[in-house]
């Protein structure tokens, strides 16, 4: 899009609309450039020389006598495709049991061959032990692709009560170059203390381009009962009394 002879009064604000439709799950760039020169046609005073700095002879334009035409602000713009919203996983284990379970995503319309993500290696994205992953998927041929995954929480009280609870890892990769889709499995580990209903987001990102989010609900049934407590009645009208222990799981 081309934009041009708008005036703006001093500290006046212009909103600059930005349509993004993207077609594939990939990476889409490009670069917004808002070139701004006095209404009058006169020019700023400031010479721009050889010996100016880099940045200021980046973002301006020069008039024949040397002095500044225009300034320019150039912002570069990065366009991620999210997949649509998929169905919830369940997880359901019994209070204080501990469920491994293998859980299997589908990543459709992945696409092979493209660049990399700038700053892939310091992504803030990381899985729920807080560590990097970085896993490869590789079709046998030079196309490699790596996912980064995450685990997101609703608020800081579910994080709260889930993070220490669940854990999660890419074990095993599967890519089918014809149907364009990339089959992810996890392990899952949920071990909760006490009944609950808590969600959280998976979200995948593939260096290649593409965003995915799964929902997922773990639940957390009624414990087993820990012992049956007989009390036999001496007599009608008189108290009974039997003792029992109950031990803390923690300090």
């Amino acid at each position: 899009f081309h934009f041009a002879g708008i005036r703006l009064a001093p500290k006046e604000k212009m909103d600059i609309p930005v349509l993004f439709m993207p077609a594939e799950m990939k990476i889409y760039k490009a670069v917004m450039i808002i070139h701004v020169m006095k209404a009058n046609g006169e020019n700023w005073p400031y010479e721009v020389t050889a010996e100016s700095n880099t940045d200021i002879n980046r973002n301006v334009t020069v008039a024949e006598n040397g002095e500044t035409q225009g300034i320019l602000w150039i912002y570069p713009i990065n366009g991620t495709p999210e997949a649509p919203q998929q169905k919830s996983v369940v997880i359901r284990c019994q209070a204080r049991q501990r469920l491994e379970q293998r859980v299997e995503l589908l990543l459709i319309g992945v696409m092979p061959g493209a660049p990399a993500l700038p700053g892939t290696g310091n992504s803030a994205m990381v899985s729920a032990d807080e560590s990097s992953n970085t896993p490869e998927v590789t079709d046998g041929s030079s196309a490699t692709l790596e996912f980064l995954y995450e685990l997101q929480y609703q608020s800081d009280e579910i994080r709260s009560q889930l993070e220490s609870l669940v854990g999660m890892e890419l074990v095993e990769k599967e890519w089918d170059t014809e149907s364009r889709i990339v089959t992810l499995n996890f392990n899952v580990v949920f071990a909760p203390s006490k009944p609950m209903r808590n969600e959280a987001t998976l979200v995948i990102q593939c260096t290649a381009g593409g965003l995915w989010k799964f929902p997922l609900v773990f639940i957390a049934t009624e414990p087993e009962v820990d012992d049956v407590i007989n009390i036999v009645a001496v007599g009608l009208n008189k108290e009974s009394i039997v003792g029992f222990k109950l031990t803390s799981q923690t300090r």
